[in-house]
């Protein structure tokens, strides 16, 4: 697991230094000189309005499989926390949309990726934003202090997806929810046949099913959870809208 998440920072790193030509959402192999992104991933899935509203870095350094912020609905006012921030291109589309009176948290594990994300928020001029160094599985937040958790294509490659949804849940207010692209499998494929369709760091080998994100988010905590298929990534695997919602407590004597 370690040299898995470890091969995961070495190609974000890589990721961050050649401007996001080096991400895991690509069509090519694991060599740089490989890598042919292609419309399923990255920039070409946010809109033509996002896209002249944030640095061109940040945008270059998209990695992800859909647009997170369209799928969490965000709202002025709001706490937002993306897992797996990168170059910040979703935290920076956060703080627009939820506005002065709200606030956006990026979490990485990659220095190069923090400090690209940092920079492209000054050159943003963003000030309702913070970049922290840490992992999804343990999260550099207290219990409670968040409305809603995004993430765009990271919870495939964490080697403890338990955790992570276990750490969204604990993060969240009650009430609130998450929403995650990410890319998912048809629950016909079981874990060998993902992998025969592309490589961990590739998005695709550590995907979960279906059923298995579903049952996930049901241990961790969460209701109203679901699970929709959006674009095709590879045989049996697709890129997918994730949301589901912390309860609110339940009333004494209920």
């Amino acid at each position: 697991m370690d040299e898995v998440r470890e091969q995961v920072r070495q190609r974000y790193a890589l990721a961050a230094v050649l401007g996001g030509d080096a991400g895991c959402c690509s069509a090519g192999g694991c060599a740089p000189e490989s890598i042919a992104v292609d419309e399923r991933f990255g920039a070409g899935l946010y809109s033509a309005q996002d896209a002249v509203s944030i640095p061109a870095e940040a945008l270059a350094a998209s990695l992800g499989c859909g647009n997170p912020i369209a799928v969490a609905e965000l709202n002025a006012g709001e706490r937002v926390l993306d897992l797996g921030s990168g170059g910040g291109i979703d935290v920076l589309l956060s703080a627009r949309r939820v506005g002065p009176d709200g606030f956006a948290y990026g979490v990485d594990m990659t220095d190069e990726m923090l400090d690209l994300a940092r920079a492209n928020a000054t050159k943003a001029g963003a000030t309702n934003v913070e970049f922290l160094k840490g992992t999804i599985e343990d999260l550099p937040l207290g219990d409670a202090v968040v409305d809603v958790v995004i993430s765009n294509c990271v919870v495939n490659l964490s080697t403890d997806k338990s955790a992570v949804l276990s750490e969204a849940f604990r993060v969240l207010v009650p009430g609130g929810r998450v929403g995650i692209s990410d890319v998912v499998a048809e629950d016909r494929l079981t874990p060998d046949q993902r992998a025969e369709r592309g490589s961990y760091v590739g998005c695709i080998a550590g995907a979960l099913s279906r059923t298995e994100y579903l049952d996930g988010l049901v241990r961790a905590g969460f209701t109203d959870a679901e699970v929709t298929f959006t674009h095709e990534v590879a045989d049996g695997m697709h890129g997918a809208v994730v949301r589901a919602r912390k309860p609110l407590p339940q009333p004494r004597g209920t």
